[in-house]
């Protein structure tokens, strides 16, 4: 299934086969990844509904970024879409393929009558925070993210 693309990479659906390209490009944004925790997670995410992962694939297939867009229900607002993640290789940066990814994910979230799409990025990202305020995304407010290990 295609869903978008550009010249020179196609975007759609992950597939079981993405799975080790999938690990590695999150590995390579400092979030590590086993592949067989990766295919775990792809079929949670198919399994329960939470949202599409896409892939940008080069020529020759090969995975160069991927995001996972999942719709986001709160009680305090509107239904909208959140962009769980974004990751382009490393060596694949500045070429399209991110504005390809996130148009891809802006598609998707319209397809199901959402009409905002929300990202979080680390404050250590200033290259992703540029990248976002030139596609129009305004930089709403700041969070403290708290974590507790359970069990």
């Amino acid at each position: 299934m295609q869903i978008g693309s550009t010249p020179a990479i196609v975007i759609r659906a992950a597939t079981e086969a993405d799975v080790p390209a999938l690990a590695r490009l999150a590995t390579e944004l400092g979030y590590p990844a086993h592949a067989d925790d990766m295919r775990e997670r792809l079929a949670r995410v198919r399994d329960e509904g939470a949202g599409i992962v896409l892939v940008a694939a080069g020529v020759q297939a090969e995975v160069l970024g991927w995001t996972h867009v999942v719709e986001r229900l709160n009680l305090e607002e509107s239904p909208f879409a959140e962009l769980a993640g974004l990751i382009v290789a490393d060596g694949a940066r500045s070429l399209g393929i991110g504005a390809a990814l996130l148009q891809a994910a802006e598609a998707w979230a319209l397809e199901r009558g959402l009409s905002q799409l929300r990202v979080r990025s680390n404050v250590l990202r200033e290259r992703a925070h540029d990248f976002y305020r030139r596609f129009g995304y305004v930089e709403r407010k700041r969070q403290i993210v708290f974590d507790k290990p359970l069990g």
